[in-house]
């Protein structure tokens, strides 16, 4: 027998418990599934015609490992024109999704004893990547603050844990779909402009945001933030795996590196598909923003009338749901499964995503709006039966 068989960080995470639960719903017969991000749009038309084409010109070979410099350069002009941002193409890397940009992120920034601000509750990437790369996540419970982090429980944060490396950021959020507004972006990063920390800013669901304009803190904190994007949300590609890197040059020079030994490179045709995005996709979002819209207002709606209190749904495409009174006999995890098993419909547990979330449910309505209806009525019927 081996002696240290497994490194012992990777023994520490856990697979996904909101895969798992998808997967065991999916046994539940007629089970409507409200439970991953997973835009149920295509892939726009122009942009699979571009894949096509390459793959058609024999373009899959090595591509550069930041990505080609023509795709850098339309991708930094694509978020600094919607942004009001000021990136050069070559403080930008073409990553495999958001996922691998934040694996990439960490490994470059993150050594032994750092610690990583993590306000809560939000989607359990960031902390698993950061125990991986052996740093400890310290947790802020935002729940109390409409799930908005506040420059004051970020200083006290800061102040108790002197070994802070960064602070992680999502908005809009995924689980509860909060937003910032530029004044609180601001007067969090003067906070973090002080304490000299990394702000790990992921927007990868920027672009549906139903009111207001959104705001990148890299706008006021240029040299500390490191900013995550990608094209799963905004533009239905979820299986197409492209995000983006944008940061400062001494990030994007260290950070190459992790990228380069982690993945190579992008696939070479996909990276061209990434390129007809950005250079005419700038309203591909448009449509399904609008769509999203309608249907975040239908289940809000439908929720509030079955009794539950909501979030903010300023943008993504959640609804992050509190659990009424009359369940509290049942944790997170008992009331999901139970509404799976009667109800057959299938929502994650607040519980998934940390410390604020133990009474809440999150809901995608990444859902056609026939599956959102029928859902709601089942959960309508669910709440009146085990009421009487």
């Amino acid at each position: 027998m081996l002696a240290n068989k497994f490194n012992h960080q990777v023994e520490k995470i856990a697979v996904s418990d909101i895969r798992q639960f998808d997967q065991e719903a999916s046994q539940i017969e007629g089970i409507i599934k409200l439970t991953l991000g997973e835009p149920d749009f295509n892939t726009p038309e122009h942009i699979k015609q571009a894949a096509i084409t390459a793959i058609n010109d024999n373009q899959s070979h090595y591509a550069p490992n930041p990505g080609y410099m023509e795709l850098r350069q339309a991708a930094a002009d694509y978020y600094n024109q919607k942004f009001n941002l000021h990136y050069r193409a070559d403080q930008v890397v073409t990553t495999l999704g958001a996922t691998e940009g934040i694996a990439a992120a960490m490994q470059t920034i993150m050594n032994p004893g750092d610690k990583l601000l993590m306000p809560t509750p939000v989607f359990p990437i960031y902390a698993a990547s950061a125990s991986v790369n052996h740093a400890e996540t310290v947790m802020i419970d935002t729940s109390e603050d409409n799930f908005i982090l506040t420059p004051e429980k970020l200083q006290v944060a800061l102040d108790t844990n002197p070994e802070t490396k960064a602070l992680v950021l999502v908005y809009p959020s995924n689980p509860t779909g909060v937003t910032y507004s530029r004044e609180q972006l601001q007067a969090l990063a003067a906070v973090a402009k002080k304490a000299g920390i990394w702000v790990l800013c992921d927007e990868v669901y920027a672009e549906l945001l139903y009111q207001g304009q959104h705001y990148s803190m890299s706008e006021f904190l240029f040299d500390q933030v490191i900013l995550i994007t990608g094209l799963s949300k905004s533009h239905a590609m979820t299986g197409w795996r492209v995000g983006f890197l944008l940061g400062p040059d001494d990030f994007i020079n260290e950070v190459i590196k992790s990228h380069q030994y982690l993945v190579t490179a992008s696939p070479d045709n996909v990276l061209y598909a990434a390129l007809e995005a950005m250079q005419h996709g700038q309203n591909d979002s448009k449509a399904m923003l609008t769509e999203y819209q309608v249907r975040r207002d239908y289940v809000a709606q439908a929720l509030n009338e079955a009794g539950f209190e909501l979030a903010s749904p300023d943008g993504a495409f959640y609804i992050f749901a509190k659990i009424p009174a009359i369940f509290d006999d049942l944790d997170g995890w008992q009331f999901v499964r139970l509404l799976a098993r009667e109800a057959r419909v299938a929502l994650i547990p607040g519980l998934s995503f940390g410390p604020g979330g133990e009474r809440y449910v999150r809901l995608s309505y990444a859902a056609s709006m026939e599956n959102l209806q029928e859902a709601c009525r089942r959960i309508k019927e669910f709440v009146q039966n085990y009421q009487n």
